[in-house]
């Protein structure tokens, strides 16, 4: 587990950094005219959508099997001791809050990818 959040976490950094860093590295003569007067760059758009597109699937993906895990070992725990019932669910619940926090910050970041950057 441990080496998957650590892969996730270099790639989500890998897909930060090529949003950023690909309009910086356009040529200024593969521009259109009518956009080179206004300031647009014509390979930008392209690049911060596939950043936030790969951002929100290793999000989202991440939120779903490690939920699964979570539901998973809790009911393991609950048919092992139910009189603990109450306080695992509970537990797990919060947990749940917790990474699915994670992905709506996931998403929160690809907005900004997309119309602040």
């Amino acid at each position: 587990m441990k080496k998957l959040t650590i892969f996730l976490t270099i790639v989500i950094v890998f897909a930060l950094l090529t949003a950023v860093s690909l309009p910086a590295f356009a040529a200024d003569d593969a521009v259109p005219e009518a956009q080179a007067e206004t300031g647009e760059s014509g390979g930008g758009l392209s690049a911060k959508a596939i950043a936030a597109a790969a951002l929100i699937a290793i999000a989202c993906a991440t939120g779903a099997i490690s939920m699964a895990i979570a539901i998973s070992k809790s009911t393991d725990s609950m048919a092992r001791q139910p009189e603990m019932a109450g306080k695992i669910n509970s537990a797990m619940m919060l947990g749940l809050v917790f990474i699915e926090t994670a992905v709506i910050y996931a998403l929160i970041v690809a907005i900004l990818i997309i119309f602040v950057l």
